[in-house]
């Protein structure tokens, strides 16, 4: 099968219902309008392909229960996730040194305010997130803001590592790309959203239970395996081997095509791990339970969200029309 196939073949046998917010295509309509003035430095052709990378739509997916407003806070977290991806990732990338001074700006903006200032952090990306953080500032707890900025700081100290490996030319081995994987993917920092679109944050004990977090990053994996056959080809030429088919490639001696069949069955056994980690996850008393659902409810909506807005979005050109073609049909991927 070719990689489109599998990606199509994938998606048919993920049990996750695919949901989407009613109020994605509104806040998408913000967003667009929202990005020039902030700074950016946009061409037409640049608003049009962040457009149609719909990262509003995204958003809407992994949180299809929240209300218009909180659903543009969280369009804005991830557009700013994004453009620092494609600025850590993209051409002309920032440096290793660069990447530190993000973080740090990014965390002293987070834990501290948007009163300090910190050379790492300016200008556009800077204003977009005091703009994206000032509503979860405002409403969750001390605990949860400090749980949500750890989970930043391991995200781009994921990116910074990846970066010092393609500086060095140095290729990672299959484990150690999934632990690295799973700092860069972010996943972990959009979990900690749920609670902050509920409004029932999970006492620190619960939330890094064993269970839950096995259940986390299995989920985390998927999505993560997911994007990395979607992303193959561009990564081929630019990812520095910072992709689990390449990883394969490299480290048992296989052809591209077996790779991406030995990719796609372990996300298939990773499927099957992940329901029936589900299934298992005890009564945390009937105070705690509601917000437990609502945590594994949004690690689920992660994944085939995530696996639905692949298919939808620019971001990942394959077809005439800039979406991933169902290869079995020679169809653009039509939204759930």
């Amino acid at each position: 099968m070719t990689t489109g196939e599998v990606l199509w073949t994938l998606r048919s046998e993920c049990p996750v219902p695919a949901r989407l917010s009613p109020h994605a295509d509104r806040v998408q309509a913000w967003l667009t309008d929202r990005l020039p003035e902030l700074g950016l430095p946009l061409d037409d052709a640049a608003l049009h392909r962040l457009t149609r990378s719909a990262f509003a739509r995204y958003a809407g997916r992994l949180y299809p229960g929240a209300t218009e407003a909180d659903l543009r806070v969280l369009t804005a977290l991830f557009t700013w996730f994004f453009l620092v991806d494609d600025a850590c990732d993209g051409p002309g990338r920032l440096s290793p040194a660069q990447i530190q001074a993000l973080r740090a700006g990014t965390l002293t903006l987070l834990r501290d305010g948007p009163r300090p200032r910190h050379a790492g952090l300016t200008g556009p990306l800077r204003r977009l997130l005091v703009q994206a953080w000032r509503e979860p500032r405002r409403r969750m707890p001390a605990r949860w803001r400090l749980r949500f900025a750890e989970a930043v700081a391991r995200h781009l100290d994921g990116t910074w590592r990846e970066a010092v490996n393609k500086d060095a030319g140095r290729r990672p081995g299959v484990a150690e790309y999934v632990e690295l994987r799973r700092a860069t993917s972010a996943a972990e920092v959009s979990y900690p959203l749920v609670e902050f679109v509920s409004g029932r944050p999970l006492p620190d004990a619960v939330y890094r239970h064993p269970l839950l977090r096995h259940i986390a990053h299995t989920g985390n994996d998927l999505l993560s395996w997911y994007n990395d056959l979607a992303s193959l080809e561009r990564d081929r030429a630019t990812s520095g081997g910072h992709n689990l088919v390449l990883a394969v490639e490299a480290e048992y001696g296989v052809s591209p095509a077996e790779a991406v069949e030995r990719v796609a069955e372990r996300w298939r056994e990773s499927m099957r791990r992940f329901v029936a980690l589900r299934a298992a996850v005890p009564s945390f008393g009937p105070a705690l339970d509601a917000a437990v659902t609502d945590h594994l409810d949004g690690v689920a909506d992660a994944v085939r969200g995530t696996i639905e807005w692949t298919l939808e979005s620019g971001r990942y050109p394959t077809g005439d029309e800039g979406h991933l073609v169902d290869a079995s049909r020679g169809a653009p991927a039509t939204p759930s």
